[in-house]
Order: structure tokens, then sequence, then C-alpha cells
């Protein structure tokens, strides 16, 4: 059925398009909606801050079912040791444990679960932005249609001079450094980009990435040649740390010498002058 519908749809559009063609050639464009998305850094930010609840709501359905299922299991190997009442009694609790578990996944996953809600509440603001966006385009550059690639609409075909993707994400770029704009210079910087046509704007933007390009690998040949002069520093520390050291070794082996030396004179006594061996008497 919505098949059906969307070839009608097509159809029609076809038929209208070959009905003005005698006035006028027909301009179509169309959108990329995940293209955009991709690179609108608010929304990737806010989708890896969603996914990473989504993770743990999945852990925490994880847990709670290793938990039923060795509830199962105790309730298996004891049963016949239990009386009819107390195993009727644990098969209720694992039936209560169960019931909270599928109503978990049911607020979290279902229809109306909170990670449907967070992603429409997500997207919402884009798909609005980007509507808006397209009407104005549309009635700037006359466009008679503008359909989204990533929808249900088949498109065996679309030339890429079509795409007006990157014109919405431009639009949607611009308003977000308009609104953080501190100053008056920031804004008529702003303003002046937005006369631009994307060709200009285009060129613009591959000359600040080339200038910004530039100025990255500035920085990191000044922090290799840091590295280096850092590297050589070291080396020439640890070799004068290591002189000095040997130096001061050497310094206290010849103390420590000189003071063995004294302690070995002072134990032994030096030999006598001789002593007499009579009383030297004469007559």
């Amino acid at each position: 059925m919505k098949t059906t519908k969307l070839l009608f749809i097509a159809l029609v559009l076809l038929c209208f398009s070959f009905s003005v063609e005698a006035q006028r050639g027909v301009r179509i464009g169309y959108i990329d909606m995940e293209y955009i998305l991709e690179n609108v850094p608010e929304y990737t930010e806010a989708s890896t801050q969603l996914e990473g609840k989504v993770q743990r709501w999945k852990q925490d359905i994880d847990k709670k079912q290793k938990s039923i299922d060795q509830m199962k299991l105790n309730l298996s190997n004891e049963r016949v040791l239990l009386t009819k009442e107390l195993i009727e009694e644990r098969e209720e609790e694992i039936k209560i444990e169960e019931d909270e578990m599928l109503q978990y996944q049911q607020d979290r996953f279902g229809p109306n679960g909170d990670l449907m809600i967070q992603r429409r509440q997500l997207i919402q603001p884009i798909q609005d932005q980007v509507f808006n966006i397209v009407q104005e385009i549309a009635e700037n550059k006359k466009y008679d249609f503008i359909f989204d690639k990533s929808a249900d609409i088949v498109m065996l075909f679309a030339a890429e001079r079509n795409d007006i993707s990157d014109q919405v994400l431009r639009s949607i770029n611009r308003a977000a450094k308009r609104e953080e704009a501190t100053n008056k210079k920031e804004k008529r910087e702003i303003e002046t980009r937005d006369n631009l046509s994307l060709e200009e704007d285009t060129a613009v933007t591959e000359r600040e990435e080339a200038i910004e390009e530039k100025k990255d690998e500035r920085e990191k040949a000044m922090e290799d040649r840091k590295k280096t002069r850092d590297s050589i520093r070291a080396v020439k520390k640890a070799e004068f740390d290591a002189r000095r050291q040997k130096l001061l070794d050497e310094r206290q082996q010849r103390k420590d010498s000189i003071l063995n030396a004294r302690q070995n004179n002072g134990s032994n006594p030096p030999p006598g002058d001789g002593g007499e061996d009579g009383d030297g008497g004469g007559n």
C-alpha cells in the first residue's frame, strides 16, 4: 500500500513536470537528511550521549535476565526438597521479576519508550530548522520540488548537482555561529559570508581550512622541535649527572682509603728504643 502510494505521487509529479515543461524547465533538488544530521555537531554529540544511555539500559536488562535465570535454576535444583506452597511462592516471585523486566524493556525500548521519545526530541529541532531552510532555498532559487534522499521515496538516480544538503548545512552552521558571535566584528564577518554564493563560500572555506592546516603543521613542527630539544637536554643532563656521581664516588673512595689507613696505623704501636738489660753498675 505504501509503495503504491509512493508510485502514485511519483507519477503525479512526472505528469506535472511534462505539463509545465513547455513553459519552463522544472527545477528539482534533494537533500540527504542522514548526511546533514551526521555533520551537525550538536546532534552527533547528543546521539553519543543517548547511545551511552541505551547501553546502560541494555546492561540493566541483561543483569535482570541473568538474575531471573539463576532463580529458575535454583528452583529447578531445589524443587524436590520444597513443599507445593513454597514452589508456588518461588514461581510467583519469578513471575513478578519477569513482569518487571518486560515492563522495563517496554518503558525504555517500546514504541512510546524513552528511546523513541528522546530520539524525537533530539531530531525534531534540527528537522524543523532544515524544513525552514529548505523553504527559503526553494523560494530564493526557484525550486519546484525538493525531496529527502534518505526518506521512503525511491530515487533511482539523483545528479549530485541537484543535492542542496551542503547549502542546508551551511545555513545551520551560520545560524549556530550567529548565536555564538560575541562582538560586532564577528557578526559582520558572518553577514558577509551569508551574502556569498555556495561556490564562493566553498572557496573561502577551503582557503580557511588550508590556512588552518598549515597552522597545525607549524604547531606540530614546533612541538617536534621542542621534543627533540628536550630529549637532547635530558641526555646531556643524564651524562652530566653520571659524571658528577662518578667524581663524588671517587672522592668518597679516597676519603675512605685515607681514613682506613689512619685507623690501621693507630692500632699498631711503634717499635721501642731498647730496654736496659742491667743496672749499669760498676765497681
